[in-house]
Formats: structure tokens, C-alpha cells, sequence
């Protein structure tokens, strides 16, 4: 059985939040950091290699054989915060809802930094002056520290989509499209029958004022 990819639900925050506390009493801003890095890397290393993967979340090892491998793997490879927080996983039998929790911790830890994650998507690639220029503007109209992520989508025609969080705010021209033709669905046809209007009043005054031959 894999790790669980389900989104942070109340048993991932209380985990994230015990954790966090730990974490920043015993180090601060910098330990919180250092902890979110730690566990992001475990968990890209579970996303890559599916024994490592099945290693954390199977339920056929025994607890006390799975504790033993993983302070073989990560001790002194990782701080003692990380490891502990995987030992007790481990001992609860939560280790397969590790990305759920991390998750959880990585909101806890943007949100007190005040950094706001934007995954900025276009159809093709953008310079870093570019990217640099949206994360700037971004901040300066959130008031937030922005960390900017590019992505790009071959589905999009042009334009921009920004989406932070569950938000997500779409300047595709795709989107504009869609907004165009919706708005001719509901108000075309009365603009449409007004334009012709405006053309016969047009052509009839056009009309009258010529002199009779």
C-alpha cells in the first residue's frame, strides 16, 4: 500500500501543529525551516522510489523492524526533530498519511513567515526577469513575502493563471474566451438587434436629408 495523497484533514493539523510548536521552541523560524526541508525531501524521495515508498506505508513490517531501518536510514542524516516525528508515526501507525501532515506543516510554516505560495502558469516558458516582475507585483498587491512558482501548461492559448492555495484567478485568454462567449450567449442578441437599429435610424436620416431631384 502507498503513502496516503489525500489533502490535510484535522488528524494531519493536530500532528503539524505539535510538530510546529516543537520545532519552534526548540529553534525558531530557522528550525521550522530546516524541519519542512527535511521532511519535503523524504517525501520526494517516496514519490521517486516506490520501495522506499511502500517502506513507510506498509502494514506487513512490524513497527519495532520499521523503527530500527529508519533510524539505520536517517540518523545523523537528518535532525533528531525529523527523525522523533517519524518514530512516533511510526509507533502510532500513522506513517502512511506522512504527505497529508507534511502538507499541513509546509501551510503552518508559509503562513507564519507571512509567504504565500503562487504557482504561476503560461503556455510556455517565461524568463526569471518575468517571473521576478509577477512575484513583485504580487507582493506589492498582497502585502505578503510571494514565492513564485512557474508552470507550464501547453493546454493554455496565451495569457496568465495564478492560483495560491484553493484560489485561483484565470487571465488565460482561453478564460476570456469563455467570459466573451457566455456574455454573447446572455446580452448578444439584444446588442445585436440595437446595433441594426442604430444602422436603419443611421441610413433613414442619411436618407431624408438628401433633396428631392
Amino acid at each position: 500500500m502507498p503513502l496516503l495523497e489525500t489533502p490535510p484533514d484535522a488528524l494531519s493539523d493536530i500532528y503539524a501543529t505539535s510538530l510546529f510548536e516543537v520545532c519552534h521552541k526548540s529553534g525558531g523560524d530557522q528550525a521550522v525551516q530546516e524541519t519542512l526541508d527535511e521532511l519535503e525531501a523524504i517525501l520526494d524521495m517516496a514519490h521517486k522510489d516506490p520501495a522506499f515508498n511502500e517502506f513507510l506505508a506498509s502494514r506487513v513490517l512490524s513497527t519495532s523492524d520499521r523503527a530500527a531501518s529508519l533510524k539505520k536510514v536517517f540518523e545523523g542524516k537528518v535532525s533528531s526533530r525529523t527523525l522523533t516525528f517519524l518514530l512516533v508515526l511510526n509507533d502510532k501507525d500513522r506513517l502512511g498519511r506522512l504527505p497529508g501532515m507534511v502538507k499541513a506543516f509546509h501551510d503552518k510554516a508559509q503562513e507564519a513567515f507571512g509567504r504565500l505560495e503562487v504557482d504561476v502558469h503560461t503556455a510556455g516558458p517565461i524568463s526569471s526577469a518575468d517571473l521576478d516582475a509577477i512575484r513583485e507585483r504580487l507582493a506589492s498587491a498582497l502585502g505578503k513575502d510571494v514565492v513564485a512558482h512557474h508552470r507550464s501548461d501547453p493546454a493554455m492559448i496565451g495569457g496568465l493563471k495564478l492560483r495560491f492555495g484553493d484560489q485561483l484567478v484565470d487571465g488565460s485568454i482561453a478564460a476570456r474566451v469563455r467570459r466573451l462567449r457566455d456574455q454573447l450567449g446572455h446580452e448578444g442578441a439584444a446588442r445585436i438587434r440595437a446595433r441594426v437599429g442604430e444602422m436603419i435610424d443611421a441610413q433613414a436620416s442619411t436618407s431624408s436629408d438628401v433633396p428631392d431631384a
